[in-house]
């Protein structure tokens, strides 16, 4: 594979609150790369800083060569016309226009290109809504007239119309019961596998993950504390982060289960919570913390596998037997 993406150093900052610290990571062309982590783990800001969304502070993105970081004025938008990249909005209700039709909604991207003329457009549409398994004759509905799972792909139609190379989605299936999750689930790895595109899928759920994803990458703190293949990383975890996430998640396969219990503080943990801006970003929490976590872990690369923990060999052999 090659690489499509790449995250390098990215620092973004809101009201003087620091959302991404020194971030980098990249995506493989054709890959669904899963991003998991609690709420305001960075997530969400993440995939908005690719599209431009989320103001950089210091670091670039590079799509495919480009250093997309450095555009501005005209040449942003006309990147962004390209449509390379997609969003794909987490919640529908508030994503798509309640007075505008499915077609209309479908349609927005190739309008707003303008390369494409009326008679292109309308075909585009009918097979951007057969490609994501919607009967192309609810296009003159609205969208407050259909469910929730078909306006979730709704929006995954108006994003691949425009075959894109890169999709992003934020917490895809959040909203749906357990019969739309799974039929939107499989609909991004079909996508994947019939058209190429690469998908970066940002959820909570890891069993999710787990069904669909080549690679995840664990964020924590507006830091990256894991990434690596999602079977090896999610069946024997590193970073103790990623520990407490599988261990919280029964469906999640392991090979040597912990339970949650063995990875949070006890009563007479001591957080490490004076080491400042510069500390582990899991210190204050990690029951494994010591005078080493004042100082950020470089990340220890093997094999595609990826931690930022200075502890990472060591921590299992702390847990009692009890808890192994």
């Amino acid at each position: 594979m090659s690489r499509l993406l790449s995250v390098d150093r990215l620092d973004v900052t809101f009201d003087r609150h620091r959302v991404l610290a020194d971030l980098s990571l990249q995506v493989q062309a054709g890959e669904i790369l899963g991003i998991i982590g609690e709420t305001g783990s960075g997530k969400t800001t993440l995939a908005r800083a690719v599209v431009g969304l989320s103001p950089v502070r210091s670091g670039r993105i590079t799509f495919d060569g480009t250093d997309v970081t450095a555009l501005r004025g005209k040449a942003r938008r006309a990147w962004r016309r390209t449509g390379q990249v997609q969003y794909v909005f987490q919640d529908p209700l508030r994503a798509l226009d309640p007075q505008h039709t499915v077609a209309r909604i479908v349609a927005e991207g190739l309008t707003v290109a303008g390369v494409l003329d009326r008679a292109a457009i309308e075909a585009r549409v009918t097979a951007a809504l057969t490609q994501v398994g919607l009967d192309p004759s609810l296009a003159d509905r609205l969208p407050g007239q259909i469910s929730g799972g078909q306006r979730q792909r709704v929006l995954l139609a108006r994003a691949v119309a425009l075959e894109p190379r890169l999709l992003l989605c934020d917490e895809p299936v959040s909203a749906l019961d357990a019969s739309n999750r799974n039929h939107v689930l499989r609909l991004l790895a079909d996508l994947r596998d019939s058209s190429g595109v690469t998908v970066v899928v940002i959820s909570h759920d890891l069993s999710s993950l787990a069904g669909i994803a080549d690679r995840v990458a664990v964020l924590y703190g507006g830091r990256l504390v894991e990434h690596g293949p999602i079977d090896r990383v999610l069946s024997r975890p590193r970073h103790p982060y990623t520990a407490l996430l599988t261990a919280s998640a029964p469906s999640v396969r392991r090979e040597h289960p912990i339970p949650a219990r063995a990875l949070r503080p006890s009563p007479e943990h001591t957080p490490v919570a004076a080491f400042g801006a510069d500390a582990c970003s899991y210190a204050s929490r990690c029951p494994f913390a010591t005078q080493a976590c004042a100082a950020a872990p470089a990340s220890t690369v093997d094999d595609g596998w990826a931690v930022a923990c200075h502890h990472a060999g060591e921590w299992r052999s702390q847990l009692t037997v009890g808890a192994r």
